[in-house]
């Protein structure tokens, strides 16, 4: 695990999404108050079977954040709610996308015109001074901002040695009833008729299966399956999110559709195709050959380390915090 003297005292707002995302944020050198107890989530606390509290951290409600007396050194939102529950403190703050604006509408089945809530959410940030970033260019290009992209990250050291003992592949997603569109279900299913493969998540309609206790149950996980697997539809989703960044960092291949922004190497790092019957039996060659599993892997973990370092999201939020507050300090003084 990666560790990181304070830089200052500064202290960070963050509202609780994406505990995998927000963890990242521990390695800037600041405190951080991490909003809890909000509408919509599936635990009011920090979810620990996801991740540990990140280092020089403490969990707060809204009205504690909303009336607290810290000078934050800039606020973190995820969305247009949370930007409205903080519109009355003082500070900078940055908007993360980290979905893109079609795939959200889907998953939320929302009625809602997305150009129109595109063009809200634009005029409100030039409104108050507020800075988007957007975790993919995909994502950015979904809502329009471009500006500023950061890429998730992986710590290749965070993690157990790939062993590959269990002959099955492993897919790691949370509530997949609202997100089957998105992540080509369908095509998933059938690719992967009758090959031994587990479901790791948070899915209360799918009987069996389960979250990983913590972190460390999860990368105990990681390290002992054959391969890894992400599909999904590339005008909705990346080709890549934590968990398939979590598996490469592991050693693990990975095994997908063809994907644009896919950072899996065909027959290099894994197996990519669209044809679910050729998919297949890149499974079942991976299944019989353990030693080749081996090699695709250690290719993924070079590729996790040298397009998804820590190293680089550090140096990517901190120019990103540092142009929200250049931009909230001209609106202010534009006022």
């Amino acid at each position: 695990m990666w560790k990181q003297k304070q830089q200052t005292n500064k202290t960070l707002l963050v509202f609780n999404c994406h505990e995998s995302w927000v963890y990242q944020l521990g390695v800037l050198g600041y405190n951080l108050d991490i909003i809890i107890g909000l509408k919509g989530r599936y635990l009011e606390t920090w979810d620990e079977q996801m991740r540990p509290i990140p280092p020089n951290s403490r969990l707060i409600t809204l009205p504690e954040a909303q009336q607290s007396q810290t000078n934050y050194y800039c606020i973190i939102t995820h969305n247009i709610t949370d930007l409205l529950d903080i519109k009355q403190r003082p500070e900078p703050r940055i908007l993360v996308i980290h979905s893109t604006l079609e795939g959200r509408a889907l998953e939320e089945s929302s009625d809602v015109n997305p150009q129109d809530m595109k063009e809200t959410l634009h005029k409100y940030l030039k409104l108050i001074g507020g800075h988007a970033a957007a975790i993919s260019i995909l994502k950015g290009k979904s809502w329009d901002f471009t500006e500023d992209i950061i890429p998730c990250a992986v710590d290749v050291d965070d993690y157990l040695p790939f062993s590959g003992r269990k002959s099955s592949g492993l897919r790691i997603c949370n509530f997949v009833e609202s997100r089957k569109t998105i992540l080509l279900w369908d095509f998933y299913e059938k690719a992967f008729e009758e090959i031994p493969v587990r479901l790791v998540g948070h899915n209360p309609n799918i009987p069996g299966v389960e979250a990983a206790n913590n972190w460390d149950h999860l990368k105990r996980i990681i390290q002992s399956h054959r391969f890894y697997i992400h599909t999904a539809n590339p005008e909705l989703e990346d080709g890549y999110n934590m968990a398939s960044l979590e598996a490469m960092a592991a050693g693990m291949p990975v095994l997908g559709n063809r994907h644009p922004t896919s950072p899996i190497e065909h027959g290099v790092s894994g197996f990519l195709s669209d044809d679910p019957v050729e998919l297949h039996k890149y499974a079942n060659m991976l299944l019989e050959d353990k030693i080749l599993a081996t090699l695709m892997g250690q290719k993924a973990r070079e590729t996790a380390m040298e397009q998804f370092s820590i190293t680089m999201f550090k140096e990517a939020f901190l120019r990103s915090i540092e142009t929200a507050r250049k931009k909230w300090k001209h609106r202010r003084l534009n006022r």
